[in-house]
């Protein structure tokens, strides 16, 4: 007999719906929300699992998040049952992995086929499996066919490792010899510059991969790690990673999309930063000029771009794409040599 768990807060649906699985001929187990969901699953290990989304405790996805990292669980098959039938709430459940999402009200029929057709797809492949004679860590290599599935690679056998707040993974210039996965917590990124000012490169939180330098070469690392907040982490060595990577193409590809986003990230927070600067002194000096030499601080102000750069202490250059960001947003006019502002609370709030 087949044991179905179900996770339900709503006791009559639950009561009604164990009633309907048990007279099918199926074991049920049930829990009232997803925290308790969890802890059943781990140790019952059921067949299969029928899970509420809006539950109180833990909700649905976050109980699937949970059981489909743990070596336990994560093979168990889990279909989402939910009144919501939103095709954004379908697209989550079912882009985190579920086997099926089954709304409400549903019918005795459309339950049972959900079930029994997720069993039958489990029973073939296991019959698959046994017929697979080579390397169990291999052949779990061999199916790494996504981010989630190294991710759940670095889950059963990745390194554990710990860290307090404020506490240095690694520093700048040491040698690269994992690649991590955060398991709980945050990690931020960091370089000090040569007036020994911190400048973040990058934040990780939980389920982010961090640490690669090279795929090819164990270079030094380019910046230093530090936890956040109390940080647990999953190491993998770059050995294993390169190994995996090679054997496994389709991975390697969201593994470079996923180095491609954070370059864009990290471009981004540049240009935000440099600009940031640039668009403070601009505002700055046009108020410093308003106030100097207009009676009111939205007269037009004759002045000409290379006093108001010098003034600002930036490149002229710099300064007029500063002046017609502004002018983008409204907050000045330009004609020739007159600048006039048009918004003296926003350009307040620029500095």
């Amino acid at each position: 007999m087949k044991t179905v768990l179900l996770i339900e807060d709503d006791s009559v649906l639950r009561e009604n719906t164990a009633e309907l699985l048990e007279l099918s001929s199926y074991n049920v187990i049930t829990a009232s929300n997803g925290k308790t969901g969890v802890a059943l699953a781990k140790k019952h290990q059921p067949d299969i699992i029928v899970c509420d989304i809006m539950m109180p405790e833990m909700d649905g996805y976050g109980a699937f998040k949970i059981l489909s990292k743990s070596k336990l669980t994560k093979y168990i098959p889990f279909i989402f049952l939910s009144a919501k039938t939103e095709r954004s709430d379908v697209r989550k459940g079912m882009n985190l992995g579920a086997d099926d999402y089954i709304t409400k009200p549903f019918s005795e029929d459309e339950l049972i086929s959900a079930i029994e057709s997720r069993l039958a797809k489990v029973s073939i492949l296991q019959e698959l499996k046994k017929n697979q004679q080579s390397d169990p860590i291999l052949t779990n290599e061999n199916e790494i066919k996504t981010l989630n599935d190294l991710k759940i690679f670095f889950d059963d056998y990745g390194n554990e490792f710990s860290f307090k707040t404020e506490d240095v993974i690694y520093y700048e210039g040491d040698h690269s010899n994992y690649i991590y996965l955060i398991n709980l917590g945050a990690v931020k990124c960091y370089r000090i510059d040569e007036q020994g000012k911190e400048l973040v490169t990058a934040l990780y939180k939980e389920d982010d991969l961090f640490g690669y330098t090279s795929f090819t070469h164990n270079t030094p690392h380019q910046e230093t790690a530090a936890a956040l907040a109390d940080t647990k982490l999953l190491g993998v060595s770059i050995i294993d990673f390169k190994d995996i990577l090679s054997k496994n193409h389709k991975v390697l590809i969201e593994i470079i999309e996923l180095l491609t986003d954070d370059l864009s990230v990290v471009k981004e927070q540049l240009l935000q930063m440099a600009y940031g600067t640039v668009n403070r002194k601009t505002a700055a000096t046009i108020l410093k000029f308003a106030e100097k030499i207009n009676r009111k601080p939205d007269d037009p102000i004759k002045i000409s771009r290379n006093d108001l750069a010098s003034v600002a202490g930036i490149a002229t250059e710099t300064l007029i794409r500063a002046l017609t960001e502004f002018k983008k947003q409204g907050i000045i006019k330009a004609e020739g040599r007159n600048i006039k502002v048009v918004d003296i609370q926003k350009l307040k709030s620029i500095i």
